[in-house]
């Protein structure tokens, strides 16, 4: 069951919508030391999970699952009519961001996840604390659970801080608290990593009990081009610890600056490792600045939506390239054709389709040097 969840927004009305995601027993108040240089660049609406913060407790005796967590998000963003956002979560919130990025990719843009994991056994343990919360109430794990969420060092440091994040833990609905303990015990995303395709940044904390650095390195492993900053020192808020650096990390992926990186990843794994180390030994400084456009904008930023799979990419790039009578691109993508899944009967068949549109001249060249690719790749026969 959907339930409909309060949120709040900041920045201008305008700008690229960023959507924030709590962590478990946390309200959308852990976000406010990074809010203010997120909102310069983006309109963020942060989402309380259910029973958190502002938002309604669960139904009694629902037993959600991430999906249906996810489901409450995207009903935020159909209220919203966001039609596509960058996500942001911490803990909890960062596997709920997961579960949309590969279920409903059409939705997301970049995906940043904060101090969590794809999975986290025991089960036992999560259903035992779900248990003890509905028995006893949050005053019974209060000081177990927030005693990991800030290194000692801080605790000691500022224990105003210790006392506002306790203070919250404490409005938390038991029911809607315990729900969400048996989500995560049923939880297993590791399956559904490979489906992202969102440009993807991972910030963990290197004092983080909970949720170590192991746990990103993991994620990041399976999903194409994501990347792991580790903080220290932090625990497992890293927005609280770290506000400055986490605020900065987080506006340079959500304003591009990683799309250079996951740019690179995507061309060397659809033309080869071999011919990007060829474009990048001949950059010069005449085409460097070129080299770099190409990079970001057309591997970082549009060979990564997750519209359309890479495949089809290759379809409708061989197609252009057919039809503008670029023969050396075109030779390249074919060979990244290949190597993105297409068989050569499919190529043919691209290459068939295109003398409607393209021409006889052009498709009949198309197909010499298609054949001279299939030789040298040894498929043509």
């Amino acid at each position: 069951m959907t339930v409909r969840l309060r949120w709040r927004e900041d920045g201008p009305a305008g700008a690229p919508p960023l959507v924030l995601l709590a962590g478990l027993g946390c309200s959308t108040q852990m976000w406010d030391p990074v809010v203010g240089p997120l909102a310069e660049h983006h309109r963020v609406i942060r989402v309380d999970t259910r029973g958190h913060g502002a938002s309604p407790p669960a139904p009694p005796g629902d037993r959600p699952r991430i999906r249906d967590l996810a489901e409450d998000v995207l009903a935020v963003l159909d209220e919203r009519r966001l039609e596509r956002a960058h996500l942001a979560g911490v803990s909890l919130g960062a596997m709920v961001a997961m579960e949309l990025a590969a279920h409903a990719p059409a939705r997301v843009g970049r995906l940043g996840l904060l101090c969590t994991s794809a999975y986290l056994p025991p089960a036992q343990a999560w259903l035992d604390r779900a248990a003890t919360v509905r028995a006893r109430g949050m005053g019974a794990v209060a000081e177990a659970v927030t005693a990991r969420w800030v290194t000692p060092a801080l605790a000691d440091r500022d224990p105003g801080t210790g006392h506002r994040l306790r203070a919250v833990f404490a409005t938390v609905d038991p029911e809607s608290y315990a729900q969400c303990c048996e989500a995560i015990a049923a939880m297993d995303l590791r399956a559904d990593l490979s489906r992202i395709a969102a440009p993807t940044l991972l910030i963990a904390g290197a004092e983080d009990s909970a949720t170590p650095p192991a746990h990103a390195e993991t994620i990041a492993a399976a999903i194409p081009g994501a990347r792991v900053e580790v903080l220290s020192p932090a625990a497992h808020l890293a927005a609280v610890e770290q506000p400055a650096r986490v605020a900065a990390l987080l506006l340079g992926h959500f304003r591009a600056a990683g799309t250079a990186a996951a740019g690179m990843a995507t061309r060397r794994a659809v033309l080869g490792d071999e011919h990007v180390a060829r474009a990048v030994t001949a950059t010069t400084p005449l085409s460097e600045a070129f080299q770099e456009f190409i990079t970001r904008y057309a591997w970082g930023e549009v060979w990564t939506r997750a519209g359309l799979a890479r495949r089809d990419r290759s379809i409708a790039t061989i197609a252009a390239l057919v039809a503008i009578g670029a023969e050396d691109e075109l030779a390249l993508h074919l060979r990244a054709g290949l190597r993105n899944g297409l068989a050569k009967e499919e190529i043919a068949e691209v290459l068939l389709h295109t003398a409607i549109y393209a021409g006889l001249p052009r498709a009949n060249r198309a197909f010499a040097i298609a054949q001279q690719v299939l030789a040298e790749d040894g498929t043509d026969s």
